[in-house]
Order: C-alpha cells, then sequence, then structure tokens
C-alpha cells in the first residue's frame, strides 16, 4: 500500500488546482491530515487505527477541534474512495458522537464599539497612513460583518466607491461571492479619502487595505489594531475581529430584520447556522413583540 504522505501531498495538490479550496481551507487540511499520519503510519487505512485516533484527538482537544480534524480525515478518505484507491472508507462502520456544548457569539457592548472608533478618529493624523487604516478597519468590521479574512482580501477588483455608496463584493467561506453596500455618508466619505489618498500604494500592492509599511494588512495586523484601541480606551477583556461580526448580526436581529437577509449579508450557506444569533438576542424579543405584535394594540377588560 502507497505511503501516506504521498497522498496526502497529491490530495493537497488535487484540493488546490482541481478544487480551488481556500488557502485557508488548505491550510487546516495539511495540519489536520498531517497530524493524521504522523498518528497512523503504515496502518493509515484501517478502522480500527481510525478508532484509536478519534480516542487520541478526544483526549487532547475541544470537541469542536476533533469534529474539524475528522472531518478533514473523512474527505481525505472520500476522495482515495473514490478514486479507488482504497476498496472501502474505514469511516463508513465507524460510529461516531461528537457533543460539544452550544457556544453563544460572543458580542461587544455598543458603548466599547463606539469607543474604539472614537478612539481611532482622534488619533488620526493625516501625515500617518496607518491612523486613516485604523479608523476604516474598525468601521468596516462593524458595519459591514465581514470576516478578518475577507477584510484583508478586499481589492480595487471587488471594492468600488461613488458619491452615495460603497459596494464591496465578498468572496467567502467555499468561494461563495456576495455583495454588500452601503450608503452611511460618514464612511463613504472616510473610504473616499483613503483610496483617493494612497490610490497609487493600492494599486501596487492590489489591495485596498495597506499597512504603515506599504503591505497588504494581515489579520493580525487587525488585531493588533483593535488590542491598540482597547488598550487606549482601558476597555478590559479581549475582544476579537470575530466579535465585530457577532454584534453585526446580532444587532441588525434586533433591529427586527429577518434572519434570511442576514444569512445572506453574513455568506451563510445554511439558515441553522445563522439561527445561533437568536439565542442571543432572545432578551430583545419581548420588546419587539410588545412593540410589533398587534395583541399590543387591543385592550379588554373582565
Amino acid at each position: 500500500m502507497r505511503e501516506i504522505s504521498t497522498l496526502i501531498n497529491e490530495y493537497l495538490d488535487c484540493c488546490e488546482n482541481s478544487k480551488k479550496l481556500s488557502p485557508d481551507t488548505l491550510k487546516a487540511y495539511r495540519i489536520d491530515l498531517g497530524q493524521y499520519g504522523d498518528f497512523a503510519g503504515e496502518s493509515w487505512a484501517e478502522r480500527d487505527t481510525l478508532s484509536r485516533y478519534v480516542m487520541h484527538l478526544n483526549r487532547r482537544f475541544a470537541p469542536r477541534s476533533v469534529k474539524r480534524k475528522l472531518a478533514s480525515v473523512r474527505a481525505f478518505f472520500s476522495e482515495l474512495e473514490f478514486n479507488e484507491t482504497i476498496d472501502a472508507n474505514p469511516f463508513d462502520k465507524l460510529h461516531l458522537k461528537i457533543q460539544y456544548p452550544r457556544q453563544l457569539p460572543r458580542t461587544i457592548p455598543e458603548d466599547t464599539v463606539r469607543g474604539l472608533l472614537q478612539s481611532a478618529y482622534d488619533g488620526y493624523d493625516p501625515d500617518r497612513r496607518e491612523t486613516l487604516v485604523d479608523i476604516a478597519v474598525l468601521e468596516l468590521l462593524f458595519s459591514t460583518g465581514l470576516r478578518v479574512s475577507e477584510l484583508c482580501a478586499l481589492t480595487p477588483d471587488t471594492f468600488s466607491l461613488s458619491e452615495s455608496s460603497m459596494r464591496l463584493l465578498v468572496r467567502g467561506k467555499g468561494r461563495k461571492e456576495r455583495v454588500i453596500e452601503l450608503t452611511t455618508a460618514e464612511i463613504i466619505s472616510l473610504m473616499g479619502t483613503y483610496t483617493l489618498r494612497y490610490s497609487a500604494e493600492i494599486a501596487a500592492q492590489n489591495a485596498i487595505l495597506i499597512n504603515r509599511r506599504g503591505r497588504p494588512l494581515t489579520p493580525q495586523s487587525v488585531r493588533r489594531i483593535i488590542h491598540k484601541h482597547l488598550q487606549r480606551v482601558g476597555s478590559p477583556g479581549n475582544i476579537t475581529p470575530h466579535m465585530f461580526r457577532h454584534t453585526f448580526a446580532t444587532s441588525l436581529l434586533e433591529a427586527g430584520m429577518d434572519i434570511r437577509y442576514i444569512q445572506s449579508l453574513l455568506g451563510h450557506s445554511s439558515i441553522s447556522t445563522t439561527q445561533i444569533y437568536t439565542h442571543v438576542s432572545t432578551p430583545h424579543q419581548s420588546q419587539l413583540l410588545a412593540e410589533k405584535h398587534p395583541r399590543g394594540k387591543m385592550s379588554f377588560k373582565l
């Protein structure tokens, strides 16, 4: 039987060149399959080996990570079975039941978001590009619900600006595309100033957001920007870029937007993924019912 390392490399080549998977997905597959290959050795195609690997993962990782790693290995075996490299998929007779607690999305209090934005605007210096980038990053995260990878991937081809609107063509997970359009005058003015002032660098780097060294902004740079302004406002705790996405979705839901519109804005394939936000906004539901439901306009007496 062929060595698993060779088969993994061939599979990753297929994922990159034929399936056109994203760099982030390829990176995760490479890590997950490499770990399985190191564990399994020559008995990599045996069901008992896979069963022991599940126990190995459960002792070392959180349930969510176990589920993701096994999904990577399952996809690998499915491809091998499809290509008739193996006779049967060892997952087929493996009973898996991974339970993990539902983790509600962590959102950012509105006053904290306001403080972060105020800090960025207060620090603006027209002679320092990074101060304008700080404002743009925080505004876009809060106003669009973009994933940090999607934010950093914006290019002149996927970003358009007019006097009255800003339009983003976002390529999300699985290379699914969605369009987000903003009409907030302050954000349009901000991005107009930024893109006009640094048009040469944007064109040279083929990226909208540029760091102080003239290179495209990275997710790690975005995290540093958030942390910097958290320190300036003296806010406790840790805020991640993804929490802006959660805050975006929850705020829209609490404002009464239909969950299917939110699903479209977030780029979720399944409505079930978006529905987790209904749990976060439960305290607001009673207020919406009181304001919107026709029963509130009726009065009866015994």
